[in-house]
């Protein structure tokens, strides 16, 4: 199933450590803001800060929600994130198994 503007988004966001991310995970879910957050093995990242360059070690999060729940999304992990800047990326989910969409349209409620 293809939409032409897709209802679903998937959030990339970073933590620096498997409990900062499980505790973003299930902050997101159960303040229904998202219908479902992968918490990835650790990764390395290489990135420019205050001219500096930085590698650090980090957790990749995938969340999948509804388009509708985008800026609460957003301004929850503004919040509740503890990097002074937080990774927040919202890519399009065209396509997918309709069930599954169907899914993440109606959690949360």
């Amino acid at each position: 199933m293809v939409t032409p503007e897709s209802e679903h988004l998937l959030i990339l966001t970073t933590a620096p450590d498997p409990e900062t991310g499980a505790s973003l995970a299930r902050g997101l879910v159960e303040a229904r803001l998202a219908a479902c957050v992968n918490v990835l093995p650790p990764m390395t990242s290489y990135y420019l800060w205050k001219d500096a360059l930085e590698t650090t070690a980090e957790h990749q999060l995938l969340a999948k929600l509804h388009r509708k729940r985008l800026p609460e999304a957003i301004e929850w992990l503004r919040v509740h994130h503890p990097y002074e800047l937080p990774e927040v990326i919202a890519i399009p989910i065209v396509g997918g198994l309709p069930e599954y969409l169907e899914w993440l349209t109606g959690t949360p409620s």
